[in-house]
């Protein structure tokens, strides 16, 4: 979606001159600006947490069919979203589409008003909430980011709550100016942006794949020891409470069973020990042997303290880590056993990535996976800027979806799904803010040598996930603006929503209104990015973490935060995209060029697939096993909550400005 359609004058009555659009794109720009919303580079990298994380122990295992699953849902929409753009070429995609298909027909056009506006209300659900996910995730990045320059300040486990939240403002107005600004020439920019990330992620996923291949089933492989990359085995070491005591590990069941061993006896938990000045001071570490052996290794002050064992020659050397995709190793734990549940970490095969593993979840799969693949519809806005709009928008609409959904993710999830072992699981996935991030350092870190050339190849990655991100963000803020000044300008919200900005030509008052909920939501989305976790105890104590941190055991009761925005958001993107499958079906109602399969057969199929993702969160939290009701039934109640205002809002506002809801007559 562009930031403002490219402006000429055209002489109006009177001499005077009018705003109006200029046809300039072409099928590549149209494509081009359809993609830099849905931005396959990034989404790998800013969903696989949620989708590691949401129905967890197990759902992680159908996460590539989940996704094959959502893109056939999103087919059906997109072929109605083509098929109503050759319909009705103009600019205001499903908004508009709802009025013209009721007014062109001879007695559904008195519900014209009724259709344009709740069309208008349900993608304001989407439009509005999916700029501030995206405030969110950014800031999640941002913060991980922070970890892997300032080591020393920033926790590896948590994200500083506090510089997340001033991200979030930050980067929402930021984005916003640009929008308010409606700078040209974006088309260019976005081409540049999918090329970069796009290219940027399958090398990461050639190289994923790569090493798989090289490192098969008991070889010396390597993993990750509090974000460091190594080859060897990690001395453990209890994990101890603020007065210095030993935590007893728990069991999965709630509340909590404390462990004990066969005697009955306590068992504690356990974290990676670390180097210290200590280890290496030669007046405090009276082991010759040890101090030898970690002064020839080279291992310095906080770099992960390796399990040493003798060598033919009876001296001490690391203890390798060896890679395992045993069967018996990928999935762990008993069904439905609620202490130790049945708990997915890898995939033993490639057959078994690509797998559905059951019809539940590839279900949960699918509904997370629509955050991923929705924007294809974005384009169908820009009729007006389109040389050949009946021809070349529904061209880039299917087009668009087919390049990024059909090719890049299914290539770049396999790889990423690939890759997990034993030396990183689905779990590990599910409990970090970035693992794709994570794998990048594993893999870069093989691949170049060392990790500080593996964690380089990862900060060249992150800039272009941030880079898309920019652009993901202006897209989506744009596009929600327009819905919003299309609706003011229609006087079915305040009227002011619906002016331009008399220097730049952009819906400004929409814009700042929404940098403002944006920045909300985006707070809102990683204040408890981390619930329904169980993260280890707090090793960082300053003024970045002194607001907005929790016991490790309250966040594993929290509803995740970050789950919820992407559910509403994608709730409001199921409504939407429902409502557009029956206007496409009224559309083509008794018009001379319907076809039962584009026009009946292919949206009925798009309402109902829409539909079922909706209810299955209704039931699906009380038959999956790991799968929460707080996100979804959260999620829900705001989508229900918004339905219902939407309601007493049009009726209020028809009696306000005196329109009839029920037209008695076709307008001219």
């Amino acid at each position: 979606m562009t930031n403002g359609p490219a402006q000429t004058s055209t002489p109006a009555a009177g001499g005077a001159k009018t705003p109006a659009t200029k046809a300039t794109l072409g099928l590549t720009g149209l494509t081009s600006n359809a993609m830099a919303l849905i931005a396959p580079g990034a989404f790998l990298w800013l969903t696989f947490q949620i989708q590691a994380l949401y129905g967890a122990p197990m759902a992680g295992c159908a996460m590539w069919f989940g996704i094959l699953a959502a893109l056939l849902l999103c087919f059906a929409t997109a072929i109605s979203y083509a098929e109503l753009s050759k319909l009705f070429p103009g600019a205001g995609s499903s908004y508009l589409y709802a009025e013209q298909a009721f007014l062109s027909k001879t007695h559904a056009f008195k519900f014209a008003r009724i259709a344009k506006f709740f069309t208008g209300w349900a993608s304001h659900l989407y439009y509005w909430v999916y700029p501030g996910c995206m405030v969110g995730v950014t800031a999640i990045l941002g913060g991980y980011l922070l970890n892997q320059f300032w080591p020393n300040t920033f926790s590896s486990t948590y994200n500083s709550p506090l510089f997340m939240w001033l991200f979030c403002i930050v980067f929402a107005f930021g984005v916003a100016y640009i929008a308010y600004r409606g700078v040209s020439g974006t088309t260019g920019v976005n081409a540049a942006i999918n090329i970069i990330q796009i290219t940027a992620l399958l090398v990461f996923a050639i190289i994923a794949i790569a090493y798989r291949v090289h490192h098969p089933q008991d070889s010396v492989g390597y993993h990750l020891s509090n974000g460091t990359a190594v080859n060897y085995q990690v001395d453990q070491v209890n994990v101890t409470d603020d007065k210095g005591k030993p935590v007893q590990d728990t069991w999965a069941d709630t509340p909590p069973t404390p462990k004990t061993d066969d005697k009955g006896q306590p068992v504690f938990k356990t974290q990676d020990r670390q180097v210290t000045k200590d280890d290496l001071d030669k007046d405090k570490n009276k082991d010759a042997a040890v101090l030898a052996a970690l002064t020839s290794l080279g291992l310095a002050e906080g770099d992960p303290y390796p399990v040493l064992q003798k060598d033919k020659d009876g001296k001490l050397a690391l203890a390798p880590f060896t890679v395992s995709y045993k069967p018996e190793d990928a999935v762990t734990g008993k069904a439905g056993d609620a202490k130790d549940p049945q708990t997915f970490n890898f995939h033993s095969t490639g057959g078994s990535v690509v797998a559905p593993h059951g019809f539940n979840y590839m279900f949960i799969q699918a509904c997370i996976a629509i955050l991923i693949l929705v924007g294809f519809e974005s384009v169908t806005a820009m009729g007006e800027e389109a040389k050949n709009p009946r021809r070349d928008v529904p061209r880039a609409v299917l087009l668009s979806l087919a390049i990024q959904g059909a090719v890049c993710y299914f290539f770049e999830y396999f790889a990423a799904n690939y890759l997990l072992h034993n030396g990183y699981t689905m779990p590990n996935a599910a409990a970090s803010s970035a693992p794709i991030g994570d794998l990048m350092v594993i893999t870069g870190t093989w691949l170049f040598g060392s990790y500080s050339a593996g964690r380089a190849f990862m900060l060249v990655q992150a800039s272009t996930v941030f880079l898309a991100l920019i652009g993901t963000t202006l897209s989506c803020l744009s596009t929600g603006a327009r819905v919003t000044y299309a609706m003011g300008r229609d006087e079915e919200v305040p009227s002011h929503f619906g002016l331009l900005h008399g220097k730049n030509l952009s819906p400004h008052r929409a814009i700042w209104a929404l940098a403002i909920l944006s920045a909300i939501l985006g707070i809102a989305t990683v204040t408890v990015y981390l619930g329904n976790t169980t993260p280890a105890a707090l090793d960082k104590h300053n003024f970045w973490y002194s607001l907005g941190i929790f016991k490790p055991e309250t966040y594993a009761k929290l509803p995740n935060t970050l789950v919820i925005i992407t559910l509403i958001s994608n709730f409001g993107t199921f409504l939407l995209y429902m409502t557009t499958c029956v206007i496409a079906i009224v559309a083509f109602k008794e018009h001379h060029t319907f076809n039962g399969f584009k026009h009946m057969f292919v949206p009925v199929f798009g309402l109902l697939a829409n539909l079922a993702c909706m209810l299955f969160y209704l039931i699906a939290p009380f038959t999956v096993s790991g799968m929460r009701w707080k996100e979804p039934y959260i999620a829900l109640f705001v989508a229900a909550l918004w339905g219902a205002y939407g309601v007493y809002y049009f009726k209020s506002r028809s009696a306000k400005t005196g329109k009839p809801v029920i037209l008695v007559e076709r307008p001219a």
